[in-house]
C-alpha cells in the first residue's frame, strides 16, 4: 500500500499530495537506483563511506531549483573527499547535463528519478500531482543513517541552506 501524505505541502499556497513516508533523523536511508545518464545507474553503495548531502529539487530548469544547486555545489568544493552532494529531479539526464554545462557545475553529482520515480516514493518526496520530487534536503552519514533532513512545505521556498550544511560539517 501506497502512503499519500496530505495537507504537509503546497505549491504557491495550492495544496499538494507526497507519495512515500515521512523519513526522520536517524531512519536507515533506503536505497536508490538512480539514473546518472540513460544508461549508467547510481545507488547508495556508489557512495560507501561517504557523508552524503542528498539535494532533491523539482526540475532543475527553475530559479529556485537552479540557485539550491548552485549553492551546493559551492559547498561541495569546500566540504573535502570523505563528502558527496547529490542533486536528485525528476528531470531527463539529458536536461541535467545541458543544465550542468550551461551553468558550469561540476561538484555536485546528478541523478535522475524520471524512470520509475522509485526515490521520490521511497523518501517520501514525490508529487502525486505532478510526478515530480518535492524540495527537500536529506543528509546521510557514512553508514547511511539519516542525520538531518528538511521536507520543505511551500515548494517554492529554499531549504534552509546553513542547517544542511552545518549537519554535514558535523560529521566531518
Amino acid at each position: 500500500m501506497t502512503t499519500e501524505r496530505t495537507g504537509v505541502a503546497t505549491l504557491k499556497g495550492n495544496p499538494i499530495t507526497l507519495i512515500g513516508p515521512e523519513l526522520k533523523v536517524g531512519d536507515q536511508a533506503p536505497d536508490f537506483n538512480l539514473n546518472r545518464s540513460l544508461v549508467e545507474f547510481a545507488s547508495l553503495k556508489d557512495f560507501e563511506g561517504k557523508v552524503k548531502l542528498i539535494s532533491v529539487v523539482p526540475s532543475i530548469d527553475t530559479g529556485v531549483c537552479d540557485t539550491q544547486t548552485r549553492r551546493f555545489n559551492e559547498a561541495a568544493a569546500e566540504l573535502g573527499d570523505n563528502v558527496v552532494v547529490l542533486t536528485v529531479s525528476a528531470d531527463l539526464p539529458f536536461a541535467q547535463a545541458r543544465w550542468c554545462g550551461a551553468a558550469g557545475v561540476d561538484k555536485v553529482v546528478m541523478l535522475s528519478d524520471y524512470k520509475e520515480l522509485s526515490f521520490g516514493k521511497a523518501y517520501g518526496v514525490l508529487i502525486k500531482e505532478f510526478h515530480l520530487d518535492m524540495r527537500s534536503i536529506f543528509v546521510l552519514d557514512a553508514s547511511n543513517t539519516i542525520q538531518h533532513v528538511e521536507y520543505l512545505a511551500e515548494m517554492s521556498e529554499h531549504p534552509d541552506y546553513e542547517k544542511a550544511l552545518e549537519a554535514v560539517r558535523g560529521l566531518l
